[in-house]
This record gives C-alpha cells, structure tokens and sequence, in this order.
C-alpha cells in the first residue's frame, strides 16, 4: 500500500487530472454545442451520455496501452511522410472538427431560417454517434498524454475519472452561458476551428506546442468576458436554430 501512494505518485496524479481537465475543456465545449441542437429536456442527457462515454473510451485505450504504442509505427508513405494509424486518426477528426465548425457557423449565421429550424431539431442517436467519434480522437490525445505523465495505470484512470467527473459538473453551467451569449458560441466554433487545425498539424508531424493553443484561446475568452461585461445591458441576438431553455429568456 505504501509502494502506491507514494509521494511521486501523487504528485503524477495531481498533475495529471490538471491536465486532462484543461485538455478536455474542447471535449466539453464540442458536446456542448451538439447537445444544443436538441430539444431543452434533452441536452442534459445527451451533455452526460457522452462525456459517460468519453470516460469508457479512455479508460478502454489507457487498458489498451500496447495497442496505443502500435499506433505510433508508420503504415505508409506519401510524398516522403510517413502515416501512423495515430496520425490517420488525428487527421480525420482534425479534418471532421473543421467541417464541423464551419458547418455550424454557416447555419447559424448565414443559412436559410427554414433550413436551421429543421437541422436545429437533430435526433439524439445522429448527435451521441457524432460524440462518440469526436470522442475517440480526444481521448487518444488525452492517454497518450497520461501515458507520457506517469506510469502507474490506477494513476492514468484516477486521474481520467477525476477529470471526467470535473467536466460532468461544468458541463450544464458551461453550455447554459454559451447558449445565452451568442458571441460566445461563435468564440467556441473558432475554438473548434483552431483544435482541428492543430490535429491536422500534429497528424502530419508539424508540432504545435499546446501552451501557444490554450494562451490564445485563453486570450480570447478574456477579451470576450471584458465584452460581456461592457454590453451586459445589451440584448444579444438570437443565431438561427438556436435552443434556450426557458430559463434564460425569463
């Protein structure tokens, strides 16, 4: 017992939930947004349906860890660069976050009001499959993390579970101000944005140091919330197949 709870340990493992909250914050903000499609009675399900199975999908890969360290061995080569079942993965939700961000700004902003009121009304099964996809190229970057930070399992998935648990109580508040703030929602798409770009950097071997992605996003949130409190008497314009609970429009 005193071999596992050892002073390095903890220290892994305080560290390690640290990080894996702030590398899940985009997790939340993704989930958020799709649960906004929903009906009002349906958002809190779908917010912890898919952080529940984020949880699974990361605890699956850190049990899986062999697996992981296969996925780093190039498979091919096109145009002198070497692709890894791990960069392939990252690819396709880099390229599908990019989609998906543009996607959704063009419906709020620019498509056609009939259209966004009848795409705003997505099925719960379309949006938890959209979770779940986005989820596995999260939760690969988040173990590959935890693997690199420690090396006791029960510390990986302490450390994971802790970090969900953070992101199930955040998740309701986080999407209810996203919702009620417009600007805000648009600031999260950008956010969206950024990560898929990053991951289709980081599949094709261009690293870019996460401290530089999380001080612009940070930077960003900073001018929006001095925004806020500047036009906190202003009435924000509602985006085209938005969802508000009944509670903010009282």
């Amino acid at each position: 017992m005193d071999a596992i709870f050892t002073t390095s340990n903890m220290l892994a493992l305080l560290t390690l939930t640290v990080l894996e909250i702030v590398l899940g914050v985009d997790n939340v903000i993704f989930i958020s947004i799709l649960a906004g499609k929903l009906p009002v009675e349906q958002q809190a399900k779908a917010r912890q349906t898919g952080l529940g199975l984020a949880l699974i999908t990361r605890i699956l890969l850190l049990l899986s860890i062999s697996w992981i360290a296969s996925l780093t061995k190039p498979l091919f080569e096109v145009l002198h660069h070497e692709f890894s079942g791990r960069s392939l993965i990252l690819l396709a939700g880099g390229l599908f976050l990019i989609y998906k961000a543009t996607h959704e700004i063009h419906e709020k902003l620019e498509g056609d009001e009939s259209h966004a009121e009848t795409s705003g009304k997505a099925s719960f099964a379309s949006v938890i499959i959209q979770i779940l996809l986005l989820d596995v190229v999260f939760s690969l970057d988040s173990v590959i993390t935890a693997v690199g930070m420690a090396d006791a399992l029960w510390v990986m998935i302490t450390a994971v579970v802790i970090a969900v648990g953070v992101m199930l109580v955040l998740a309701g508040p986080l999407s209810e101000f996203v919702n009620r703030h417009p600007t805000v929602k648009m600031l999260a798409l950008s956010f969206l944005l950024l990560i898929g770009f990053s991951l289709v950097a980081e599949s094709l071997e261009f690293h870019i140091p996460k401290g530089y992605i999380y001080f612009a996003m940070g930077f960003s949130v900073l001018v929006e919330v001095l925004n806020l409190q500047i036009k906190s008497k202003s009435k924000p314009v509602q985006l085209r197949g938005s969802t508000v609970p009944d509670s903010m429009t009282k």
